[in-house]
């Protein structure tokens, strides 16, 4: 988050915190959202990603309470996060539960909690690939924590809210898009190995800028179609004979995937040669070579595009016209698919001449208006005030 952003949604928490409740916030944490730049559906298959935490996230002020009540006033929501935190119960879905299942895992590790109550706001778009959801999963967990002053781990932590979304919201999603808001490091993407855990922070190469290009479309009702490619990758992975298909290699492919039905086939294609890209991609930012990583972007979408198809036509369209752009070494989707956003990787000195341009021939081809934006890497989840 730039100290502008970040500095106008903490005093807008503040204001409101002090208005509600007649005192300074005694706490303040923030939780990033996330780009992947490669490393697609790869790390539910125990797989290599390389995401970076972006200046964009939840902002929670707040005060502990000395009764078990969390009391949260929403800025971004109608429903303010109400519940108390013993004898926890399952509800429809929404921000409350996230909120909720968060206490339900700090709790079932063993952690003894106390309620607070405070003012949220983010600024991570919802339901754009960005993970709004992870954010505010590590915020909740960063904010329990600080009222009983316990030590943060991001590994721990990120496990724990995987677990939110796993068993408390039912969506049976990897480990990368927690790891990376609790694991975030400033300028530097971050390779997660998704079966150690173990990362490497690898710096942004020189002279570049990273484009978030919003497609204003969402994923809808998509849980389906993730579920699908779920099972269609442990059906390969058992054809292998391996636990996961992280441990396939591209010549293991090439000997032996003509066995396996042509669509798993295809499925098992990107999540092989998509892992051989990141570790690819790691070797080109060790080397800052900006037009290498970019090549391996525009390969990670094709094969997400034909491959797996979990890319969309407005997707297509804004990767495809951001391609034709000067300065622009590479983009592709990012996110689980089937829309919200693209990622670009682009010269510095050309990002701001090339915004329009990209809004008004996307406008043109799809009647849709883009939001398109230069992001930052930025520090993981973090106590702002205490």
């Amino acid at each position: 988050m730039t100290d502008t952003q970040q500095t106008d949604i903490v005093q807008q928490v503040t204001e409101r915190f002090v208005k509600e409740f007649g005192e300074q916030p005694s706490i303040i944490v923030r939780a990033p959202g996330r780009v992947n730049l490669i490393g697609e559906h790869t790390d539910y298959n125990d797989g290599f990603v390389m995401p970076m935490a972006i200046n964009r996230s939840v902002v929670i002020a707040l005060r502990p309470r000395t009764d078990r009540h969390v009391n949260i006033i929403s800025l971004d929501f109608d429903q303010p996060i109400t519940f108390a935190l013993d004898g926890l119960t399952k509800e429809k879905a929404s921000p409350t539960e996230y909120v909720k299942g968060v206490a339900w895992a700090l709790q079932e590790d063993g952690y003894e909690l106390s309620g607070f109550e405070g003012v949220m706001k983010g600024d991570v778009p919802i339901g754009s690939g960005l993970s709004s959801s992870a954010a505010l999963e590590m915020a909740a967990v960063r904010a329990f924590l600080a009222c009983i002053d316990a030590d943060w781990q991001p590994a721990k932590f990120a496990l724990l809210g995987q677990k939110v979304e796993n068993k408390w919201m039912g969506v049976n999603s990897g480990i990368m898009d927690q790891m990376i808001s609790a694991a975030g490091v400033a300028d530097h993407a971050v390779m997660i190995d998704c079966r150690s855990l173990e990362i490497e922070t690898l710096r942004v190469p020189p002279r570049t800028a990273v484009l978030i290009l919003d497609t204003s479309t969402r994923r809808g009702l998509v849980d389906s179609a993730y579920n699908e490619r779920r099972q269609q990758c442990e059906d390969a992975a058992e054809f292998f004979d391996v636990p996961a298909l992280r441990d396939v290699t591209v010549e293991m492919f090439n000997e032996k995937a003509e066995g396996l039905d042509p669509l798993i086939r295809q499925r098992a294609r990107h999540i092989v040669t998509e892992n051989a890209r990141v570790l690819e991609a790691r070797d080109a930012m060790l080397k800052d070579d900006a037009a290498w990583l970019g090549r391996l972007m525009d390969e990670s979408h094709v094969s997400l595009r034909d491959d797996y198809e979990v890319s969309s036509e407005a997707l297509n369209a804004i990767v495809d016209i951001t391609r034709k752009q000067p300065g622009v070494y590479g983009a592709r989707m990012t996110g689980a698919g089937f829309g919200g956003c693209a990622v670009a990787l682009v010269d510095a000195e050309t990002v701001e001449s090339i915004v329009a341009p990209i809004a008004a021939e996307y406008k043109e081809q799809t009647g849709l208006d883009a939001s398109i934006y230069v992001t930052e890497a930025a520090e993981g989840a973090e106590i702002i005030k205490s």
